[in-house]
């Protein structure tokens, strides 16, 4: 018993221009798909690490990075006090020096924005 084929090719050897746009979209397709997974794009090199999640736009001026670094100290300095007050012994002579190092932190950080220059 003789096995018929499902799609025997043409005997002709003819594939209509529609087919053809058709059978070049799968190809295109296909060749960008493979691309993106089998050849990745190369890493620039003054971009941060892609697994970074913050990340600082460098158009930012030093003004505002600086007043934003002393609202930061500000925040940490009353979490640490509320912290050290709350707790005994060795353990709030930690969170005080903590405390102390924000603190100085913060003077130097609000000294430094004092004396920024504004472009």
């Amino acid at each position: 018993m003789a096995k018929v084929t499902p799609n025997p090719p043409d005997a002709d050897g003819h594939v209509s221009r529609a087919q053809s746009a058709r059978n070049k979209k799968i190809d295109d397709a296909a060749t960008r798909a493979l691309d993106f997974y089998l050849k990745p794009k190369p890493k620039n090199e003054t971009s941060d690490k892609p697994n970074t999640i913050f990340r600082i736009d460098p158009e930012v001026d030093s003004e505002c990075l600086l007043a934003n670094l002393s609202e930061n100290l500000a925040s940490a300095n009353a979490m640490i006090s509320d912290l050290a007050f709350d707790l005994d012994g060795s353990r709030r002579h930690i969170a005080l020096g903590i405390l102390q190092v924000i603190e100085v932190s913060e003077l130097l950080a609000n000294r430094v924005l004092d004396i920024v220059e504004v472009r």
